[in-house]
């Protein structure tokens, strides 16, 4: 055994916030197993509560500020 950790996926438009079911762009995996998704805002409220508790945070919220890509010009 080498303790190597599976890699993460990352989430899709299909993971949801176990809170109130938006797009979730928080991971967090529990050191007892399982996970809980949650959107940017319930992501914030949670996140330090659950790094005290030695969850694993896959946060992905930074994806809200990236300026989505467009086609050129000419294929408008």
């Amino acid at each position: 055994m080498t303790g190597a950790l599976a890699p993460v996926k990352p989430l899709t438009a299909l993971d949801r916030c176990d809170r109130c079911g938006a797009q979730a762009y928080i991971r967090a995996t529990l050191p007892v197993g399982g996970e809980l998704l949650f959107c940017a805002h319930h992501g914030r409220q949670h996140i330090a509560a659950l790094r005290e508790k030695g969850a694993d945070i896959l946060d992905e919220s930074a994806r809200l500020s990236e300026t989505p890509a467009t086609a050129p010009s000419d294929e408008r």
